[in-house]
Order: structure tokens, then sequence, then C-alpha cells
């Protein structure tokens, strides 16, 4: 592990909650519109999407194998080895309805080497997922988050700050900041948060788990030359979720500044964490980059559908 001085977020000041609204770092929620937007309007939406049965290609060395599974979950394989990050195939979390399944059933996951969990809130940090995985070797993730994955079947569990680096063999893992939080609860805001390089076989792909935009995306490409770029495009409306996400336009500035080859959407089309149609991003995404002359480094995965970069 390569060791680095501490490098994380002031920790918030704490205080009783006054309100709901309280309750969410961007104070942007009031229980009747949370409860119609985000709950009933999906309690209302008939669940689309088929849960495919995957064919995994064959690669060549240096290949990447990029799965997606649905919102932030992403399958990456190489020749010889199979990373999970952030793995939910859950079709309700708590209240909060999957409107699109997931792209395949995780009885369909080959054997798992690396999962990489990049903060504790329940859609991305998913128990009863973990639990059920195929004996994943070593999971990876911030400072804080060690304890919650216990006796959730990992061999080792590693945390690390950001710019803290974990290497096995060939491969290597880089904890990457971001703008968003990591409580899973109301008490327990030292947990840490971030994204994640991975680097095999001289490829490197960025998963860039929750954030709003920020500028240190553009020290993220400089030091680690992302060549894939996983980006949020969803939860963006209203302007105060920015804070915390960010959306298609923020995204595509993310991508230029990490002078990444491709573009990957996430975080979009499974859950309705916000105000904005489930529709608009992918749409809005396409038209920025159409216009940027971005079209063809855009990859929208389908989910379920291996793709080869």
């Amino acid at each position: 592990m390569t060791k680095t001085a501490p490098q994380r977020p002031a920790p918030a000041k704490r205080r009783l909650p006054r309100s709901f609204k309280d309750l969410t770092p961007s104070n942007h929620f009031a229980p009747g519109r949370f409860f119609r937007e985000l709950v009933w309007k999906a309690l209302l939406t008939p669940r689309t999407g088929v849960c495919q049965r995957p064919v995994f290609p064959k690669l060549k060395h240096g290949e990447i194998a990029v799965t997606w599974i649905g919102h932030a979950s992403f399958l990456v394989q190489f020749t010889d080895l199979n990373v999970l990050i952030d793995p939910n195939f859950a079709n309700w979390i708590f209240l909060l309805k999957r409107i699109k399944r997931s792209g395949f059933r995780i009885g369909d996951l080959p054997p798992i080497d690396l999962v990489l969990l990049t903060h504790a809130h329940f859609d991305h940090f998913h128990k009863p997922t973990l639990r059920r995985l195929p004996h994943p070797k070593i999971g990876v993730m911030p400072w804080g988050v060690g304890d919650l994955a216990r006796n959730l079947g990992f061999e080792r569990i590693i945390e690390l700050e950001w710019w803290e680096s974990f290497s096995q063999h060939d491969w290597k893992v880089t904890l990457t900041p971001g703008k968003h939080w990591g409580a899973r609860t109301l008490r327990d805001s030292h947990r840490g948060y971030g994204g994640f390089v991975l680097e095999h076989q001289g490829r490197k792909i960025y998963h860039a788990g929750d954030s709003a935009y920020f500028d240190g995306f553009l020290e993220i490409g400089t030091k680690l030359g992302p060549q894939i770029a996983l980006l949020p495009i969803g939860a963006y409306h209203p302007e105060s979720f920015r804070h915390v996400h960010m959306g298609p336009d923020e995204a595509v500035k993310v991508f230029k500044e990490l002078r990444a080859e491709w573009l990957v959407p996430m975080h979009y089309g499974a859950f309705r964490l916000s105000f904005e149609e489930m529709d608009e991003p992918p749409r809005w995404l396409m038209e920025i980059a159409a216009r940027e002359n971005l079209t063809r480094r855009v990859k929208l995965l389908e989910e379920g559908c291996p793709h080869v970069f």
C-alpha cells in the first residue's frame, strides 16, 4: 500500500436537525415533495428493463470489458481480474423503488477478485448485495467505512485516504477526492468518500462515485490520467442538488478536465433520486456531446451488455 499524508475534508459541524430539510446535506427536501416526487411517482411507474444473460467476452491482454449493471454499479474485467464497483442489485432501497431492473442477475456474476466501494450511502454500499457476492477476495473503500464491511464475506478489507493507493500483483487502485459526503446515518460523519482510479495492464479506468463538480478533477486527470471515465449525470434538479451531484453539462466539463478518451455515463435511470425526468440525463448529455463534437467519445451503455475498450 502506498502511504500518503492524510487528506480529508474538514469535518462538518454537527447540530441537531430542526426540520426534515436538515436531514439532507443540501437542505432541499420538504416531506410532502419528497414523498410525492421520489416515492409516489416511482410506485406508479411500471418497472422496465430485462435482466440479460450476459455473454462476457474473451479478452486480450490490455483490453477492458465494462458492463453497466445499472445506477452506479459496474463489472470491470481484464483477462485476469474481475472488479465490481458499487454493486447494487436491489429492487427496493427502503421506500425507493428501482424503476429499471439491473442488467443481469447476481447469480450470473463471475468470481469477483476486487470490490471497490466509493462511500457508505445505501444506494452505493448495499449490504444485501455484498452478502450475496460470489466470494469476493478484497474490498477497498474510503477511511471509516471498513466496519460496515465486516461479516460480508470479504477475505480482506482495505481503507484508503485520498490519493492513497493499494496494489497487488500488477494492479493498483487509488482513492481520489470528490465533493460529496460519506455519512450513512446522522451520527457517522467520520466516514470517507471519493472515486477510484484502477490501473492494470497499461490501462486506467476512473469511477467518480457520487460527486458535485469541483476543481479537483483537473488534478485527478493530471496525476493519474484515466483513459475511461465513468461519470455520474443524474440527480441534479433542483439546483441545490448540485451541491453534491453533477448534471450532464458538468460531466462533460469534468471529462475534458480529466483528458480521458471515453466518457461512460452512470447514476441515472434506475432509482428516482431527484426531480428531473428519468430520461432527461442521457438525452441532454448527447445533445451537449453533439454540440461539443464529442459524440463518438461518449458511450451510453445498455445495462447487462459488456462493452470492450
